[in-house]
């Protein structure tokens, strides 16, 4: 962070120096006669610069701002770019558990965490969507950002998608829906209740394949510039954070349009 705002700062000291083309302009006109400003030029850019940066201290903030701006509005369309090189991994990665209608005609990619509260406030409106329009193929990414318990869960999840996909929903409910912290020995309660093989579970769990799958997901994330949970695709747009079902809605019918 601090290294970034040095470079903001020699930003604005750079557009400093081009709102003072008037006051330097004997300068220049020897720079271009010269290869290079002398020590006594340089003393007395720096002295106008200081001066004029004491004077206006403003300009400072309004270039750091001014470049955080143009630094978010790249990273939006580097995502959006990165959405079509993207898009098979995006939809159609076989680690990825499928929900929904598999054969929908437009589909929902959500990147969650288990732990994350805005994913669980989320989750009733994603159900409701769902049972709403049958027409819709849901894509869930496993995207452990908040601790390790988080990361526990999803190779969980992931483990008992590989063992038995019926099972893969339902238990995904249960867990968003779990208050408290996740261990191993409540993770593998809730797989008996879906008589799935504990041992073959726990062994897939902490397989490498689960953290190859979990590292692919967030390398994925990081190239769309989903960098918190919930975060949405539908269509050709990215979604930041927990929506409504009126917008998730609207969103899709905007994708079905094409």
């Amino acid at each position: 962070m601090k290294n970034r705002f040095y470079f903001y700062l020699v930003i604005a000291l750079v557009l400093s120096i081009a709102g003072l083309a008037g006051q330097i302009n004997s300068a220049q006109a020897q720079e271009k006669s010269s290869p290079s400003f002398t020590a006594l030029q340089k003393k007395e850019m720096e002295k106008i610069i200081g001066d004029y940066i004491r004077a206006h201290p403003e300009i400072i903030l309004e270039s750091v701002r001014a470049m955080q701006e143009r630094e978010r509005a790249n990273e939006k369309q580097r995502g959006l770019n990165n959405l079509v090189t993207y898009r098979e991994l995006i939809l159609n990665d076989p680690t990825s558990p499928i929900g929904g209608n598999p054969k929908g005609d437009v589909t929902i990619v959500e990147f969650f965490d288990y732990n994350c509260g805005y994913c669980k406030r989320v989750h009733p409106t994603i159900e409701k969507l769902i049972a709403e329009d049958k027409n819709i193929r849901f894509v869930y990414k496993e995207f452990p950002i908040l601790s390790p318990q988080s990361e526990l869960a999803a190779r969980a999840a992931l483990a008992a998608w590989r063992q038995d996909k019926s099972v893969y929903v339902p238990l995904h409910r249960d867990f968003i829906n779990l208050k408290g912290g996740f261990s191993e020995g409540r993770i593998l309660r809730l797989a008996k209740k879906y008589e799935l093989d504990t041992a073959q579970l726990k062994k897939d769990m902490n397989s490498e394949s689960m953290g190859k799958i979990i590292a692919g997901n967030r390398a994925l994330a990081q190239q769309l510039g989903i960098t918190g949970t919930p975060g949405f695709i539908i269509g050709n747009q990215i979604v930041p954070g927990a929506v409504d079902l009126a917008t998730l809605k609207q969103m899709v019918a905007e994708a079905r349009k094409g």
